[in-house]
Parts: structure tokens; sequence; C-alpha cells
């Protein structure tokens, strides 16, 4: 009987807002919370055209420097109040992750791929989203943003990272993985591409039929 090496578990990495759920709903209820608790003017509608970089970059357009801090503590704070129940999970994004715990092992013998999600978002409120939505990944690391987001793939060994934003694409090369890029977010594909993803989809729905094939190739490669 012929033998193969082994190989570890595929370890995929997902980014959240725009990539699993479509947090716009949520995002928007949220601002529009602080914007009457304040006073201050927020674009609501303008703000979640570009979700992906950190709270703290938005909150700049609508706070002065010495009020973001404060205000971004407290947005994180009514956020579970009024962004979880509105958002949704974006189309394909629990067979993505399923597809993950099957297909991304070498053998059954390996055990089931490993499914991480890395985010710039709040990590508590990241796994409040998650829990909402019955999605359960393996691991959630919150608060990082672009490279920093690379750090805490490569601590985790993903070998690939699903993301909506060019900061996402960052991420995956400063992991030394795979950027799987979906243009259901702020960047479209061209953006993608340019930046450097090395597979964009049309978005999750894609990424069962994907990974099989990719599976199959790590299993050629490994034989």
């Amino acid at each position: 009987m012929a033998t193969h090496p082994r190989t570890a578990p595929l370890t995929v990495g997902f980014d959240l807002d725009m990539t699993l759920i479509d947090s716009r709903p949520g995002i928007k209820a949220a601002y529009e919370a602080l914007s009457a608790e304040t006073g201050a003017y927020i674009d609501a509608d303008l703000a979640i055209t570009r979700l992906g970089p950190p709270l703290e970059q938005e909150l700049a357009h609508w706070f002065p420097d010495d009020r973001i801090r404060t205000m971004g503590d407290r947005y994180r704070e009514i956020y579970p109040l009024f962004a979880i129940a509105p958002t949704p999970a974006m189309p394909g994004a629990h067979e993505a992750i399923s597809a993950v715990w099957r297909l991304g092992s070498v053998s059954a013998e390996d055990g089931r791929g490993r499914a991480i999600v890395v985010t710039a978002k709040h990590e508590p409120n990241a796994k409040l989203h998650l829990a909402h939505l019955g999605m359960e990944p393996d691991a959630v690391v919150g608060w990082l943003w672009a490279e920093a987001k690379g750090e805490a793939l490569r601590e985790h060994g993903a070998s690939v990272y699903v993301g909506d934003h060019i900061g996402d694409v960052r991420a995956a090369r400063t992991a030394g993985a795979l950027s799987v890029a979906v243009p259901t977010g702020p960047c479209d594909a061209a953006e993608l591409r340019a930046a450097g993803a090395d597979v964009v989809l049309d978005d999750l729905t894609c990424f069962p039929d994907w990974l099989e094939s990719y599976a199959a190739e790590r299993v050629a490669d490994s034989a």
C-alpha cells in the first residue's frame, strides 16, 4: 500500500465585516445612536461605505482628536445593543466555514481543518456577532488591522486568508498566506487584484468549490 507524507490540517483565516457578516445595518444603527447621544453629526450612510479600517479612523471624520478615544469606547459600549440583531450573515458564510472543516485536512486521520476569524472589530463584539449567527470558528482574534492581522494569522498557522479589503490582502502577504478576496465590501475586484490578491471570488458562495480544488492540489503536492 502506498503511503503519503502527512501535512497538518489547513487553517483558513476569515475577515469579519463584509466578508462573513453584512455589518452595515448594525453599524449604521450604532453610529446613529452615538450621534443622537452626543449631538455630533455623523453621516452613517457614508461611514458604512468604507468599512474595514479601525473604528478610530472613521471617528476622526466626526470628532476632534481629543474626543476620539472616548467616543470609540462609548461606541463599543453601545454597539451590542444596536448592532448585533440587525446584522445578517453574508451569503455563503456558514458554508465557507463548514467547507474548511470538511476539506481542510489532507486525510481524515489528520482531523478537520481549522477556521479562524481575524478582524479589526473589538473582539468581544466580534464574538457576539458570531454567536448570534450560529458561527463557531476555532478562534477569534480582534482589534487588528492590515499587517497586524498578518502576525496573528502567522501565529495560528493560517495559509489562506479570506477578506474583502486591500488591508486584508496586506495581512495575507505579511503572514505569507494565500490572499483570497471577495469584492463584497468597499473594494472592487480590480482594486483587490491590483493590491496583490492571489484569488478573487465573486462572493463566499464560490469559496467551497475553490477550496475543494485547493485542497486537492494540496494533497497532490504532499504525495
